[in-house]
């Protein structure tokens, strides 16, 4: 049978087109290899580590990726958090190709939403540990409502820088299960006012409150103590496992409809209560007594508060709401009274107040009643100094109310830690007495020269902006600084992937 001759040329192009075909893909591969990188090309190099403050750590479970491609830049005050990874092209050393290019590096660094933040933490602690340095009684910031000064603070520099970058950055996401009045909402008046006004404040939003649980530094567990005592304490039963429940259950609704509490054991998460039963309410759920920030007016040592992560919350008796009437007093050549104490027997270290000065000194008056025709806020006007003893529980109102009358506050207490002590020197505007002491109360009070008195009695008319109640809050008042003080609490600890 006869056949067509093949032609050469047709082999030869069937031979050729896979040989240029392969020639150009691997043209292509040899001269980007930047865009193919396996696992064991990469390393992690860490490039700086935050080691001059004391840090809790968290680790957290990764929620979320960003890519950011290029040079991180960091300086060795920032923390481990600042990390490169290096991609390098890997070539063969014992083979060249014409299209072999240069050694290079690529530098991509991957942020979880976690550390995005504790970054930006890093930074903010870096920057006050700057200010701390300067040891000047005046901060060298500006500030056009206050610049914080004198001795009154422990270091006025580093207050005000911290201040600034919690105005700057803190968020706080507030937890939107439950129902008011238990939940979201609070006593606005009455010894238990300021539980109230913050809650109040946190809800309305116009401060601090983020909807982005993820951009959020801290968690707010918005529930009352008080208002859990008045609708499920059984009076007279001594029985608070009703009220211990509901914190528990509230504790497993939010933690297992939210990966934050888990992340962290509720570490970054937050509750305030001024009830004598704010601090048992919260062993009911281990988590949230040990490792949790509770900001609580009965801040007893002895009961567990632990200063290093909870909050001293004050105390201040509003019976109406308003403060009018409340603040200022007399100058100091006005004030005629010595001491001055008047309540009722609470606790035994007012029963020893009272035995030893019950009505028995006129430099020293101390009265179970408010003589009649008196007002209890003009005797607190017209003395020198105004007794703080503690009660059943270590928190007292009388020590908010000695400062509004511009009085040197004598605190008379075991166990109790000051609120805002981390910022303020309270050793330079008031009293410290020990209950063994007091016996001597008077003794150590005419110890205190004129000259001494009067610088006291005017760091206590500086201090009093901290401790005002205004609605709606203005800055350095007294819901900025309980921010500033979970904010404190905030930096104090890093949470990690």
């Amino acid at each position: 049978m006869w056949l067509p001759k093949k032609q050469p040329s047709n082999l030869i192009f069937i031979f050729l087109t896979p040989l240029v075909l392969i020639s150009v893909i691997a043209c292509i591969v040899l001269q980007a290899p930047e865009l193919i990188a396996s696992p064991s090309s990469l390393s992690w190099k860490s490039v700086g580590f935050f080691r001059s403050y004391s840090l809790i750590s968290f680790k957290g479970n990764r929620n979320g990726i960003f890519n950011l491609v290029g040079q991180v830049e960091t300086s060795s005050n920032e923390g481990s958090l600042h990390q490169k990874l290096v991609a390098n092209e890997r070539t063969d050393n014992n083979q060249s190709s014409p299209f072999e290019k240069k050694r290079e590096e690529v530098v991509i660094k991957k942020y979880s939403r976690i550390e995005r933040l504790e970054a930006i933490l890093a930074k903010a602690r870096s920057s006050i540990q700057e200010a701390a340095r300067n040891k000047s009684l005046i901060s060298n910031h500006e500030d056009p409502d206050y610049v914080p000064q004198g001795p009154v603070y422990r270091n006025a520099n580093a207050f005000h820088r911290s201040y600034l970058e919690m105005e700057r950055l803190f968020k706080i996401y507030v937890y939107e299960e439950g129902e008011p009045p238990i939940f979201h909402d609070g006593p606005c008046r009455s010894i238990y006012s300021t539980e109230g006004r913050l809650i109040h404040e946190l809800e309305r939003g116009n401060f601090y409150r983020t909807k982005d649980p993820d951009e959020a530094l801290v968690y707010f567990l918005p529930f009352s103590v008080v208002v859990m005592v008045k609708y499920l304490y059984e009076p007279g039963s001594h029985n608070m496992h009703a009220i211990g429940r509901t914190v528990a259950d509230y504790i497993d609704t939010v933690s297992g409809k939210y990966p934050f509490w888990n992340r962290t054991l509720g570490a970054d998460h937050f509750m305030l209560s001024c009830h004598d039963w704010g601090p048992r309410s919260t062993s009911y759920v281990p988590q949230l007594y040990n490792n949790s920030i509770r900001v609580l007016c009965n801040a007893n040592t002895s009961e567990g508060f632990n200063p290093l992560k909870d909050v001293s919350l004050p105390e201040v008796n509003l019976k109406t709401g308003e403060l009018t009437g409340l603040i200022g007093g007399s100058s100091p050549s006005e004030r005629s009274i010595l001491a001055f104490f008047a309540g009722h027997l609470h606790g035994d270290i007012r029963y020893l107040l009272l035995q030893q000065w019950k009505e028995k000194d006129q430099d020293v008056q101390v009265y179970e009643e408010v003589p009649k025709n008196v007002s209890y806020e003009s005797m607190l006007k017209k003395s020198k100094f105004c007794l703080c003893p503690s009660g059943y529980e270590v928190a007292s109102p009388r020590v908010v109310e000695a400062i509004y009358a511009e009085c040197v506050p004598v605190l008379i207490s075991d166990g109790y830690v000051p609120p805002m002590s981390d910022v303020l020197n309270w050793e330079t505007f008031s009293v410290f007495v020990e209950v063994k002491d007091i016996p001597n109360l008077k003794k150590i009070l005419m110890d205190i020269s004129q000259e001494q008195y009067l610088r006291m009695y005017e760091r206590v008319k500086q201090v009093q902006r901290h401790f005002v109640v205004n609605g709606p809050p203005k800055r350095f008042d007294l819901f900025h600084m309980m921010i500033h003080s979970i904010w404190l609490r905030r930096l104090n600890m890093r949470i990690h992937d």
